[in-house]
């Protein structure tokens, strides 16, 4: 019997039996070092949804190195899986889901964050998604970059309302004058503008 990993189908020719074609996705070769680097981002939990059979699902999970596997789903399968990941996040954590098959065109519009793989996916995918690329590798770049510039939004706003609010107390007991003003509103915003581009 055939031990490789996918459909097997069998071929005779004449009557007589001839062998074998296994036919098998090829999984992406950054694939393996994406769902690291995306545990490397603190992404606390990475699961597979696949309507291939459990044989061919368990052993691509293996090699991913992602945490759970769900096989042989069909795509309203697909949707309760999401449903059941949506109910179990908790605080601020989003669930984001990454597919390219018109079968994941649901899952995608449900999840916090659907990302399509771009060139290979179908166009009910693209239209459903948020994000869309083709490099799984980029998913944690993403992540990163987002990161950075929430920090530096928060930064801006502390920094310009302190010094508003610095300026606006120092003006009530008489110690700043005209240029502390013009420094608070225009000088602030310059700085703000110099910091936000630190995100380029």
């Amino acid at each position: 019997p055939c031990r490789s990993v996918g459909t097997i189908v069998h071929v005779a020719i004449d009557g007589v039996y001839s062998g074998h074609i296994v036919i098998s996705d090829v999984v992406k070769p950054s694939s393996a070092q994406a769902i690291a680097e995306l545990k490397k981002q603190g992404v606390g939990k990475t699961v597979m949804l696949t309507g291939d059979t459990k044989s061919v699902a368990d052993k691509v999970a293996a090699d991913l190195g992602v945490d759970e596997v769900h096989s042989q789903l069909l795509p309203g399968d697909k949707v309760s899986e999401v449903e059941r990941l949506l109910g179990e996040t908790t605080g601020k954590a989003k669930l984001a889901f990454v597919g390219d098959g018109i079968n994941d065109a649901p899952v995608l519009s449900r999840a916090d964050i659907g990302i399509a793989m771009g060139a290979m996916g179908s166009d009910a995918a693209i239209e459903a998604a948020d994000v869309v690329d083709d490099d799984p590798l980029k998913i944690s770049r993403a992540i990163k970059i987002s990161r950075k510039c929430i920090r530096i939004v928060y930064e801006n706003i502390v920094f310009a309302l302190g010094v508003k609010f610095a300026c606006l107390l120092l003006g009530a007991l008489g110690i700043a004058d005209m240029g502390a003003a013009i420094f608070a509103d225009v000088g602030v915003m310059v700085i703000a503008v110099l910091n936000a581009m630190r995100a380029l």
